[in-house]
């Protein structure tokens, strides 16, 4: 079967960013910013982001160019003969699945949030109703399942009507819309009165509240940032490289890329943090910040229906890009495995990502008493922490061993695929700190995870 390809870089590039660009962005971001201190947490994670993120994505392109299949497939094929590096494909393939048995839910919430405020439901409530609102809403399992089915058959609807027709050219759509919505609601923000203290806090270095935050613990949040916010190690991203020709360097591409998800990290600071210094409301309020907090700041706005209605159709855009990429990457490993056709796979998938989801949605209610990493923690939770605390750090350890290791596909193979057609060039300086620092900061990340999680 022929390999289908995009049909311009520029959707290379939007559906890329668009799988990298996803609540940790919009969600995540800011309550991590007001948590570490601000504006200077922002230039520790640019940091980190440079430095972390951006080569294993690299390599991660390679991998999938170079192979022209997705993770089910990439290691067998580029591989040594004799060699083992193909095990992993089971862990990759396990990420995509156990990041959608959960992310189909929030993103469940996202749309009806979205149908909620542009429906005026969220009008006159007080504060407390507003809490009692996403209470009931997890407390109901026939509603969030509903909202799931409609989110994961949306999204696998665009998936079966082909790359090019059905995921380029909705995600291009959709991606635009983000972005132009993102600026249009940061204006809107930072015009409000007494917005200005959100600015600075925002966009003003002050390293003294990186000491009362604790330096070591920024450092860690930044890394962590930079690192999941990627998506790497599972091979979401590595499928886009094997639908791109060679025209292009990947290193270049994926600057393109990390600045993109860069961007819409940063605007969306600059909707959420003036809007929490005009009102009055602590910007580290954490998940709770985008159900409870920002409703009733909508709620106290001006237009606030209308703004409130954008900003959750922002929120759902976010969330959709990254189901719509994760699904392609799914439905590729079927047809890669199998060579069964996009439409089988779709339909096979679509059921069992609908039934792998509902464990995520019966933990909120039915199965509450399960608290598998402790009090207060659920089965979203549980399937979060296997992924960003288990499979991407692993997984990135082992795409970068495996594109520099003399038993892997090596430095050599990697840099010629890396390096391969006009724009920015994998470094050759670079060589000595992915091969060795790197994989040593990635493995530190992966056991600080587990040390924060189970010493807090």
């Amino acid at each position: 079967m022929k390999r289908e390809k995009f049909g311009s870089r520029l959707g290379f590039i939007l559906i890329s960013a668009g799988c990298a660009i996803g609540l940790g962005n919009v969600w995540r971001f800011p309550y991590i910013t007001g948590q570490y201190g601000g504006a200077a947490f922002v230039l520790i994670y640019l940091f980190f982001l440079v430095i972390l993120g951006l080569p294993i994505m690299v390599m991660e392109f390679s991998v999938g160019r170079a192979s022209q299949v997705s993770a089910a497939l990439s290691f067998d094929r580029l591989e040594p003969k004799g060699t083992k590096w193909h095990w992993y494909k089971y862990g990759a393939m396990a990420g995509n699945y156990l990041l959608m048995m959960f992310y189909t839910t929030i993103g469940g919430w996202m749309l009806l949030y979205f149908v909620k405020m542009a429906a005026g439901k969220f009008e006159g409530l007080n504060a407390e109703e507003i809490a009692g609102e996403f209470g009931a809403l997890t407390a109901q399992p026939v509603l969030m399942t509903v909202c799931m089915v409609i989110v994961v058959a949306l999204c696998f609807g665009i998936c079966s009507q082909g790359l090019q027709k059905g995921v380029e050219k909705i995600t291009k759509v959709m991606m635009l819309l983000l972005l132009a919505l993102m600026i249009v609601l940061a204006v809107r923000s930072a015009t409000l009165k007494g917005a200005g203290e959100g600015l600075r806090f925002y966009l003003y270095p002050d390293f003294s509240k990186v000491k009362e935050a604790g330096l070591f613990d920024v450092i860690f949040a930044a890394m962590g940032q930079a690192f999941f916010t990627l998506s790497l190690g599972i091979g979401a991203i590595a499928i886009f490289g094997s639908y791109i020709d060679k025209k292009r360097t990947l290193t270049g591409e994926a600057v393109c890329v990390t600045v993109l998800d860069t961007c819409v990290a940063l605007v969306a600071g600059l909707i959420i943090f003036p809007a929490c210094f005009a009102f009055g409301v602590n910007p580290d309020s954490g998940p709770s910040l985008i159900f409870i907090t920002l409703p009733n700041i909508f709620n106290s706005m001006g237009g606030g229906r209308i703004w409130g209605t954008l900003f959750f159709l922002c929120m759902f855009f976010a969330a959709a890009s990254t189901i719509i990429a994760v699904f392609e990457n799914i439905i590729s490993f079927a047809m890669d495995l199998t060579g069964c056709s996009r439409k089988k796979s779709v339909l096979i998938n679509l059921i069992a990502i609908s039934l792998l989801s509902l464990p995520c949605i019966l933990g909120f209610n039915l199965w509450s008493g399960f608290q598998p990493l402790g009090e207060g923690k659920n089965v979203l939770d549980l399937e979060d922490f296997l992924v960003s605390n288990n499979l991407l750090p692993i997984g990135s350890l082992i795409y970068l061993l495996f594109c520099t290791s003399k038993i892997g596909w090596g430095w050599k193979n990697f840099t010629k695929e890396a390096n391969t057609g006009e724009g920015i060039h994998f470094p050759k300086w670079a060589r000595m700190y992915v091969s060795y620092v790197l994989p040593l900061v990635v493995l530190f990340i992966f056991i600080q995870g587990y040390w924060s999680m189970f010493h807090k």
